[in-house]
């Protein structure tokens, strides 16, 4: 039964302040919700000030509220140049550096808005009845826009004002006659995602992507559209509609700002997307997959020559995942990022061709150059500097500068040195161990603040997701290592079979395997880490999310070694599963196929057929509203274990997704696992 909210209140006062007593001021999932949030770096034309915003919680309130903000490259104060209740967001300079464009929800719904960088009154640049999601800037009196607008409607805002009113007033029944029907979080409307091209004084609204097509599509990566240096043409990524749930095929197309025939410019079989123009013109670069059908296919870089068409593959021989390119101001190198050994480095490569070249962050674990992971690069001006952000499993994102042959890395920020200096957190630290068949796998162990190499603690072995992923050395806000070491337990981060960031090979080694060797590998380090001399064995305890809420849910059928089990939006049964998730192709690739072609694969990797082998006491999360690993897959476990006599608890959140993203559910999620994990793990 739910809980009386005194009694809520009383657990989540308990669990929060369990490391108390060893720490004297313990870092708290409440304490990790007072940590500025920076993201979205933009350096200015000029490259002298780099805009980004910043997000604040007010968890009294249950709001978030993000802000623009104004830093020197060259380091110093930041100033704030929004102010408003409402959330500004994704921070563009115009082409002249004068203004900075802003995603706000100050007049009700999202809009574009702009602010004098000198100072003064935002203006709003946007009144479109759908809103926008995403903007660039085409020139300075043109916008691209991205908005969800009624097909038949296209850029007719009045049209679109019409449906809207017309769907809020009549029956709430929804009918569909093809996938996909539902999509993440949210059911669809019969409106579609469609690039736009709006004047900022107000004048009439281009529909560059007319038809039923989603533009962008929903990305298996980057931000899949961009618009040429000179504001004349556009690219974008699109799937064909008619078979969107089942296959990861989008091409890149391009189109003229002014409207008219797109034509398409990449076929290959997988996903092409994350297009990119060079300054100069000469050039177009995109991400590719070759696989059809696998989201996780290895990304490779094409780069084409837009006056001939003519492509060619910049990283066929580097078997990393090739992320976010970005050019160099003068068009002759481009930059991106890739996992590299548990971390996010960042590498170039010569628009002319020739070898992959590590810049930063690309060395062994434990070197200087290769603390923490980058991302959200962005080059200046003067062709010798890149900004992006740092982070690690101690410390948030910080805009970061350094130079283009990797060398000169300083902070541009300092947004929580003083918050987390008092909590004395431990950086992660690096190991392996023989896994599944003798392979080296790595994981990141995570000790608490406080530490004593004397003491005995409870291990806790968390599953990442995907289960083409990576715990790497970087924070987050969902699974943060720190909440957990800081409330008692040696935090121990496998990454087993199926993990990006050591080859292709290594990550498609889970393909139709998802009980085997991945699950021997995160067994394997569970042996490894109860033999350190610090933890204590015989009191471990697991935890997953996504595919590790699976291999939690595979475990409980497998094994009764861990003392409790946390099992969030996992699945439970891959047949129900398939039919009722939505992005179809993710099951088909991992089993073979659909359940009815496949069933063998289906039915042998479920961890529904194992059910009167569950023993250990579980907790189950699950988001009410997450349509990837709907709602059923966390009943149907709560089901079989409490039918069977095993302690379990089920947390259900109605308002949240396939993640817990509103501050009060996240602490509350925190404190539902910290008192699980106490009452089962410790004396």
């Amino acid at each position: 039964m739910p809980l009386a909210p005194r009694a809520a209140r009383a657990l989540l006062c308990l669990a929060l302040a369990a490391p108390a007593a060893r720490a004297a001021t313990p870092f708290t999932a409440t304490e990790m919700m007072r940590l500025g949030r920076l993201s979205d770096p933009q350096p200015s034309p000029d490259g002298r000030l780099v805009a980004f915003a910043r997000t604040e919680i007010d968890l009294a309130g249950g709001r978030r509220n993000s802000d623009i903000w104004l830093v020197p490259v060259a380091g110093g104060a930041p100033r704030r140049l929004t102010t408003d209740p409402a959330s500004d967001s994704r921070p563009r300079w115009s082409r002249d550096g004068r203004r900075v464009a802003f995603l706000s929800t100050r007049g009700g719904s999202a809009q574009v808005w702009a602010v004098a960088v000198a100072g003064g009154e935002p203006q709003r640049l946007t009144s479109l009845a759908t809103g926008v999601e995403a903007f660039d800037w085409v020139d300075d009196a043109r916008l691209l826009v991205v908005s969800r607008v009624y097909p038949e409607c296209g850029a007719d805002g009045a049209c679109n004002a019409e449906r809207l009113g017309a769907a809020a007033a009549g029956s709430n029944a929804r009918v569909y006659d093809e996938l996909l029907a539902r999509h993440w979080d949210s059911w669809g409307d019969g409106r579609r995602s469609q690039l736009l091209v709006v004047r900022s004084d107000g004048g009439p609204a281009v529909d560059l992507t007319p038809g039923n097509d989603e533009v962008p599509p929903f990305s298996l990566g980057d931000e899949d559209w961009a618009v040429a240096a000179d504001g004349r043409e556009v690219c974008f990524s699109r799937k064909d509609a008619q078979t969107e749930a089942w296959s990861t095929n989008a091409d890149v197309f391009v189109v003229p700002t002014a409207g008219g025939a797109a034509r398409r410019v990449s076929n290959f079989a997988g996903y092409d997307g994350s297009c990119r123009y060079s300054p100069d013109g000469k050039w177009l670069v995109w991400r590719a997959q070759e696989r059809a059908g696998y989201e996780s296919d290895r990304w490779q870089l094409v780069l084409m020559d837009r006056a001939s068409g003519e492509t060619r593959r910049l990283t066929a021989d580097f078997d990393r995942q090739a992320d976010a390119p970005v050019f160099s101001a003068d068009s002759r190198t481009i930059y991106f990022t890739a996992e590299e050994s548990g971390r996010a480095a960042v590498f170039a490569v010569p628009t002319a061709g020739g070898a992959v070249i590590p810049l930063l962050g690309h060395g062994e674990p434990g070197s200087p150059s290769a603390a923490g992971s980058l991302a959200e690069l962005a080059p200046l001006a003067d062709g010798h500097t890149l900004v992006a952000t740092l982070a690690s499993l101690r410390y948030p994102a910080e805009i970061v500068r350094f130079d283009t042959d990797g060398r000169g890395l300083a902070h541009v920020t300092h947004e929580n040195d003083a918050r987390l200096d008092a909590f004395a957190l431990r950086a992660g630290e690096s190991v392996s161990y023989a896994g599944a068949a003798g392979r080296s796998v790595q994981a990141w162990l995570v000790k608490p603040p406080d530490f004593d190499p004397a003491r005995k603690y409870p291990l806790l072995v968390l599953v990442h997701g995907g289960p083409q992923g990576a715990w790497t050395d970087g924070w987050t806000y969902r699974w943060n290592a720190q909440v957990f070491a800081s409330a008692g337990y040696v935090v121990f981060m496998p990454n087993p079979r199926g993990s990006t960031g050591w080859g292709q090979a290594f990550t498609d080694d889970i393909n139709q395997d998802w009980g085997g060797k991945a699950y021997e590998d995160v067994m394997k380090g569970t042996d490894w880490a109860e033999a350190l001399p610090f933890v204590a064995k015989g009191r471990s305890a697991a935890a997953g999310a996504s595919y590790g809420g699976y291999l939690i849910d595979w475990i409980a059928g497998h094994s009764d070694r861990f003392r409790a089990l946390v099992t969030h939006d996992g699945v439970f049964d891959l047949v129900s599963m398939y039919g009722s998730t939505e992005e179809l192709w993710f099951p088909e690739w991992e089993l073979g196929g659909p359940y009815w072609k496949s069933r063998e694969l289906y039915e042998r990797w479920s961890p529904r057929a194992f059910v009167t082998n569950f023993r250990t006491p579980t907790l189950v999360l699950h988001g009410e509203r997450d349509y990837r690993v709907p709602l059923e897959q966390g009943l149907a476990m709560f089901t079989a274990l409490r039918r069977q006599g095993v302690p379990a608890r089920l947390v259900t959140f109605p308002d949240e997704n396939h993640w817990i993203l509103k501050p009060a559910n996240s602490v509350r999620w925190y404190a539902e696992v910290l008192a699980w994990l106490e009452r089962w793990t410790k004396p």
